[in-house]
């Protein structure tokens, strides 16, 4: 039986919309609770600007495809990295909750400094 691999970029934003976070990682579901475990964070570019919010995401099977990719997304201009967005979620709609099931997760902050 073959293996099955998830790799995900992604990409966060803040509840105003204002800053975008381009990322990679292997489990979305973890890495979504994380930031918003680490937001008011001064010490990361996630957590500094509250950017928790999933606007897009994208899958691949392969790693190294997802690395590649991550670092093409994030030598985008923005307003590029918004026509991506919108092309998937024309609304912005922040994809938490349909993603997780509950939003925000049952976990404890780290840094709870809200903006």
């Amino acid at each position: 039986m073959e293996k099955t691999y998830n790799f995900w970029v992604y990409i966060l934003t803040n509840y105003q919309k204002k800053t975008l976070y381009v990322g990679r990682t292997n489990d979305l579901v973890t890495r979504l609770k994380e930031h918003y475990i680490n937001r008011g964070n001064p010490k990361t570019f996630a957590g500094r600007y509250f950017c928790y919010y999933l606007v897009y995401q994208e899958w691949d099977k392969y790693v190294w495809n997802s690395i590649n990719r991550e670092k093409e997304i994030k030598s985008w201009t923005r307003e590029k990295k918004e026509a991506l967005i919108t092309d998937f979620n024309p609304e912005w709609k922040f994809l938490n909750i349909e993603l997780c099931g509950k939003w925000p997760p049952d976990v404890e902050p780290r840094f709870n400094k809200e903006r």
